[in-house]
């Protein structure tokens, strides 16, 4: 499973997802200028990059369902 590239693939976007998320709080813990300014882009990232990394899951679990290993 660890040697599957798509599952890479997508390990790793669900990392990016999660570093996007954690940006964005902290952000929204600090405040200030650079939250009102950039609180809804990061987020709005994050939901593309989220989207990205289900659609991968997806994929692998129906290439998955189909027999290829």
């Amino acid at each position: 499973m660890s040697s599957d590239p798509l599952f890479l693939v997508a390990a790793v976007a669900c990392l990016i997802v999660l570093g996007i998320l954690l940006f964005g709080i902290g952000g929204f813990a600090k405040g200030g200028e650079f939250n009102k300014k950039h609180a809804n882009k990061v987020m709005r990232y994050r939901i593309y990059a989220q989207f990205v990394a289900v659609a991968l899951i997806v994929g692998w679990v129906f290439l998955r369902s189909l027999g290829g290993e």
